[in-house]
């Protein structure tokens, strides 16, 4: 059991959610956005759906959770994505690739905080 949710359902949350974020993160990647504004756009809104999530755990079935934060957020958003494209951007322009690394953080836990204060403010305890 994974937070009461039997594991091969569990299993079958994640991949389900994971798949969706990932097409998702694909489709954001490509033309007008392309792969940096589309990782920044898909990893600030995930980073917010993800704090949206996280005010309702209370009130969400494990299942959905796993669903929708462990899977969806967990596959939209991507660390190794940023990391690669800071990496490769920072041969080239150092300070290009600090800047973008920054953007993605400056911008994504707020977005995260607020949604939580957002989510929390509106459920109530």
């Amino acid at each position: 059991m994974t937070g009461g949710v039997p594991v091969l359902v569990a299993v079958l949350c994640v991949a389900v959610g994971g798949a969706a974020g990932a097409v998702l993160r694909h489709l954001a990647s490509r033309p007008p956005l392309g792969p940096f504004r589309g990782v920044l756009a898909v990893n600030v809104a995930g980073a917010a759906g993800l704090g949206v999530l996280v005010g309702l755990a209370d009130t969400l079935a494990p299942w959905l959770f796993l669903l929708l934060g462990t899977g969806l957020c967990g596959a939209l958003t991507t660390w190794s994505t940023l990391a690669v494209q800071t990496w490769e951007t920072g041969r080239c322009s150092p300070r290009r690739a600090a800047a973008y690394l920054g953007l993605n953080l400056a911008l994504g836990v707020p977005a995260a905080l607020l949604a939580l204060a957002l989510t929390a403010a509106l459920v109530g305890p």
